[in-house]
C-alpha cells in the first residue's frame, strides 16, 4: 500500500472543495432536504488551532480523507466531517482518520469527544460504536425511527479520551 500522510489545513482551503463537495452530496442522496430545516451555521474559526482542527489524508498528492474537531465544551471536542472517498472505502481509512483526531484532540487537552451521525449511516454507527463510542441512543431497532418526530434525525456518540493513550485504547 502506498503511503498516505495527514496534513493540517483550513477548512476553507480550495483544495478541499472537491471531497467536501462528495461529502455534501453523499449526504444529499442520503438525506435529500432532511436536514436542511436544523442546519447547522458553522465559522471557520472554530476548526483552526488551538482549540480545533481540520485535517485531510493524502496520497500521491490527493486528498483521500479527511477529519475535523472543534471545541463543544472546554472539556469536550466535537468531531466532525469524517469522510473518505467513496472510490476508496473499506480500506480503513476512516478509522485512521479517526485515530489521528482522538490523539491529536487529546495532546490539545481535550478529555472527551462528542460527534453526531445521520440516522441512514450504519456503517458510522458501526465505526464509532465499534471503536468506544458510547451511543446516547437505543441502538436496538431501526435507526430510521431517529428521522421521525421528536428526533432531529442525529445520533449522538461520546467517547471519554483523558487518562489513557487513546491509541492503545482503541
Amino acid at each position: 500500500m502506498r503511503e498516505s500522510t495527514f496534513r493540517e489545513v483550513s477548512p476553507d482551503a480550495p483544495e478541499l472543495q472537491p471531497i467536501l463537495s462528495g461529502l455534501f452530496g453523499e449526504y444529499s442522496a442520503r438525506y435529500g432536504d432532511y436536514f436542511a430545516r436544523h442546519k447547522e451555521q458553522e465559522l471557520t474559526e472554530w476548526y483552526l488551532p488551538p482549540q480545533g482542527l481540520f485535517i485531510v489524508l493524502e496520497r500521491d498528492d490527493e486528498i483521500i480523507a479527511m477529519g475535523a474537531y472543534k471545541p463543544y465544551d472546554s472539556q469536550t471536542a466535537e468531531l466532525k466531517r469524517i469522510w473518505t472517498r467513496s472510490d476508496l472505502r473499506r480500506q480503513g481509512l476512516a478509522l485512521v482518520v479517526l485515530q489521528a483526531l482522538e490523539q491529536r484532540a487529546l495532546k490539545a487537552g481535550y478529555q472527551r469527544l462528542f460527534l453526531t451521525t445521520g440516522f441512514r449511516q450504519p456503517e458510522a454507527v458501526r465505526l464509532y460504536t465499534g471503536h468506544g463510542y458510547q451511543p446516547q441512543f437505543d441502538l436496538s431497532g431501526d435507526l430510521e425511527r431517529y428521522g421521525q418526530p421528536p428526533h432531529d434525525g442525529r445520533l449522538r456518540f461520546i467517547k471519554v479520551i483523558g487518562g489513557y493513550n487513546v491509541a492503545e485504547a482503541s
